[in-house]
């Protein structure tokens, strides 16, 4: 200890011991003023809280107004298959991996199976039922037929959707527009060469949102 510690009675002890509790203090009164910063942030911000039970919804599915109740934890492709009974969206990785379930919402194609069905609320959802019919089909599902461009089936809605959303982008794509265009969407039985052919001969046969 130095003569000027003794003379002012200051050990360190005594020193570390004030600053600690200096510290515990300030670091309870910075908690207190967080603390009624989050209170305030609640207030003003709160997230709105929905279910568990079911929420009624609208939606525009393939040009048509759809209302029903649904759990918050259903997503888009459960509702549109179980619910809704549209089936053209397919199951089968079940986790965002493989495009079989790709739907168009807005226009932008996204996989039904890893989006929830109330977020889709308020917005167009088209499928690939919804881009055609058989006596009027879109130039997309045209050119699938004529390109023999499928095989098991179970890629083929996703892979139709996925193409019309290029074309509407791009009508005459460049190798590395149609990579990233269909890249997302996976055809287990090896129809590439098909599914290229059809890009190559669909030409600019965009689809709208809705």
């Amino acid at each position: 200890m130095t003569d000027d510690a003794k003379r002012s009675g200051l050990s360190r002890r005594s020193f570390l011991r004030s600053g600690a509790a200096g510290a515990l203090s300030g670091g309870l009164a910075a908690g207190l003023l967080t603390e009624e910063a989050a209170g305030a942030a609640a207030d003003t911000d709160a997230p709105k809280t929905v279910g568990p039970g079911p929420v009624e919804i609208e939606l525009e599915v393939n040009g048509v107004t759809r209302r029903l109740a649904v759990e918050p934890r259903v997503t888009l492709l459960d509702g549109l298959r179980d619910r809704l009974d549209v089936t053209g969206p397919k199951r089968v990785c079940d986790r965002g991996t493989c495009g079989a379930c790709t739907v168009l919402e807005e226009g932008r194609p996204i996989y039904a199976c890893s989006r929830l069905m109330i977020e889709s609320a308020g917005r167009s959802v088209t499928t690939v039922e919804g881009l055609g019919s058989p006596d009027a089909m879109h130039d997309v599902q045209q050119a699938f037929v004529e390109n023999d461009a499928q095989q098991c089936g179970y890629c083929t809605p996703g892979f139709v959707v996925a193409t019309a959303a290029l074309l509407a982008r791009h009508p005459a794509p460049s190798e590395q527009e149609i990579e990233a265009g269909l890249g997302g969407n996976l055809c287990r039985c090896g129809t590439y060469k098909g599914i290229r052919a059809v890009v190559e001969g669909a030409g600019g046969g965009g689809v709208s949102g809705g």
